[in-house]
């Protein structure tokens, strides 16, 4: 969408003029703009080729299901989403990270009917298959590993393509889920995409989680997901560990069998050097 479409585009949708318009850095699945309008607010557009009324599905139902900071949704359609603009920064000291994991922990709280979510939804511009499962283990079996690695494994899906080798090698991951994994006591509602970039922070707090993946889980793998981004350090997982306890033997071995469906991500959308991380993660729990 042109600037000068966006514009006539936003005077259509919200009734005032955009005095400004400033693009935004990190708009992986499209463009992201600071819009300031003649009546004096300040909003958010972000246009794109995925769907984006499947992230303000997801933001407007973490808003009326938990008390997660999120930004309004003003405007949505598949081509365009106007959302508050919050401020903050994505730099996040320790007293950032113990706010997050008190949201995070409280988030975890809300049981779902099963494993799995309304619809389906999406993580960046990969699609996130969510038919409620009864079967946590089998829900990350089939929705996760084994959708991910077929699209990985496509050549032309994407930047990158799982190698055989590889391939193989995941099957038997899958297969072995069981010796590894176990079904948590209950399904809890995830973020599901907490890193840096969608964490705002401002004196100490954070004002807002941006850009969802949300759907019911076992809370582990958000843990394992901030873990594996590096998102948050110890100061993180200590105050959430006051709040929830985090299973024996997550750290050990759970963590990186977690870190499997993102790397499969990363390998179908940028390729290079995760693949290597794919293969030393499966290396670790021995496939």
């Amino acid at each position: 969408m042109t600037g000068t479409a966006l514009e006539e585009t936003l005077i259509d949708v919200l009734g005032t003029t955009p005095e400004r318009i400033v693009e935004l850095e990190g708009g992986q699945i499209g463009s992201v703009f600071r819009v300031s309008l003649a009546n004096g607010r300040t909003v958010v557009a972000k246009t794109g080729n995925t769907p984006l009324e499947t992230e303000a599905f997801m933001l407007e139902y973490l808003a009326e299901e938990s008390h997660l900071p999120v930004p309004a949704v003003f405007h949505a359609n598949d081509d365009l989403l106007v959302i508050e603009h919050v401020d903050g920064s994505t730099t996040h000291d320790e007293s950032v990270a113990r706010d997050a994991a008190k949201h995070v922990a409280s988030l975890h709280e809300i049981e779902g009917p099963d494993y799995g979510f309304p619809r389906d939804t999406l993580t960046g511009p990969v699609r996130q298959p969510n038919p409620w499962t009864e079967s946590w283990v089998e829900f990350y079996r089939t929705q996760r590993l084994q959708h991910a690695g077929a699209i990985a494994a496509n050549p032309d899906s994407g930047t990158g393509t799982l190698p055989t080798y590889l391939a193989d090698r995941l099957e038997k991951c899958i297969a072995g889920l069981e010796s590894v994994l176990e079904e948590p006591t209950r399904p809890s509602l995830i973020h599901g995409d907490v890193w840096r970039t969608n964490v705002l922070a401002r004196d100490e707090r954070v004002t807002a989680f941006l850009d969802p993946a949300t759907y019911y889980a076992d809370p582990e793998i958000e843990l394992a997901y901030i873990d594996w981004t590096d998102t948050f350090g110890p100061a993180f997982f200590d105050a959430y560990e006051r709040e929830r306890s985090i299973r024996d033997g997550f750290w050990e071995r759970r963590r990186f069998v977690y870190r499997v469906y993102p790397l499969l991500v990363h390998v179908h959308l940028f390729g290079g050097g995760y693949v290597e991380e794919l293969e030393s993660t499966l290396e670790r729990l021995g496939y």
